[in-house]
């Protein structure tokens, strides 16, 4: 039998499909009209004053002048390193830190949740953060891209929640048979948690593959750049051409427009393996969220 809706109902819908729609136009379209100036000519970009949901004569040699450049290949491996090896340590060391605080009887265990409570409200502050970075030896390295963003507070308190919500009866169970606090973490709880493992990956994956404050304070080799400090010194390039040249002559704005078509491709390069990604992330995201929010 089929329902029929009221009114307000269907004037809900409409609405709020209409609303949708709006804001989908007002996310997506700054990154379509970014991919438009990345395939666009630069020569008719200079004759274009009106806005266009068309390529201004279609090019991709903004892409291979970046692809010709050794150097986003090895910021691209840089960034794959430090968004997979440190999100495999953050899911490790977090599920391995979460596991005995959702514990019924575990000593201590209060202490450290008002500990981690602390370090969300208060934290030391750039410099003491620097200091310590700097007195670990591992300013210019590896792991000052990895190690710093491998654990959070927060983190830990979602994976307590959710594994307080794993029934109790499995972990008594494997205990009764003899199994280690390890094999029980490793071989039921982590497995049960694979929608909260898969949404907090990508939150980590995003959040490595967008830093490049941390590279801008402590790394100084080019070599060991992330993918996000090309592009920062590509715009801040482009702004200081904008800056020391007062007239707008022919020649200067060709190159201008080079640069700009040139940044756009980059930020297109960037943002493409995220958006990759995301889809097949994407329907853990509720589940896992709102599952390890349930208990407080």
């Amino acid at each position: 039998m089929r329902r029929y809706k009221s009114f307000g109902s269907v004037t809900f819908d409409v609405l709020n499909v209409c609303f949708l729609v709006v804001l989908c136009i007002i996310f997506v379209y700054p990154v379509y009209l970014t991919l438009l100036f990345s395939v666009s000519e630069s020569s008719k970009m200079l004759t274009a004053n009106k806005i266009s949901f068309l390529p201004n004569g279609f090019t991709l040699e903004s892409y291979k002048y970046l692809i010709r450049d050794r150097n986003i290949l090895r910021y691209y491996w840089n960034t794959i390193v430090y968004a997979s090896l440190g999100t495999t340590i953050m899911l490790l060391l977090t599920s391995m830190m979460a596991y005995p605080l959702s514990l019924p009887k575990y000593s201590g265990k209060k202490l450290v949740i008002v500990l981690l409570t602390i370090t969300m409200f208060f934290g030391g502050g750039l410099i003491p953060y620097y200091i310590i970075i700097r007195m670990l030896g591992m300013r210019d390295t590896l792991w000052v891209m990895i190690v710093p963003g491998a654990i959070s507070a927060w983190n830990v308190i979602i994976f307590r929640t959710f594994f307080q919500n794993i029934p109790s009866s499995l972990r008594e169970s494997a205990m009764i048979d003899g199994a280690s606090p390890f094999r029980i973490l490793f071989r039921i709880i982590v497995p049960l948690s694979k929608p909260l493992l898969a949404t907090f990956a990508l939150f980590s994956i995003v959040g490595y593959w967008n830093d490049f404050f941390t590279a801008m304070l402590f790394l100084n080799d080019n070599e060991k750049y992330p993918i996000q400090m090309l592009l920062r010194q590509m715009l801040v390039n482009l702004d200081m051409t904008d800056l020391s040249n007062a007239l707008y002559q022919s020649e200067f704005m060709r190159r201008r427009v080079n640069m700009r078509t040139s940044n756009a491709a980059a930020v297109i390069i960037t943002i493409t393996p995220i958006m990759c990604v995301y889809p097949f992330l994407q329907k853990y995201f509720a589940k896992g969220v709102m599952i390890g929010s349930i208990k407080g």
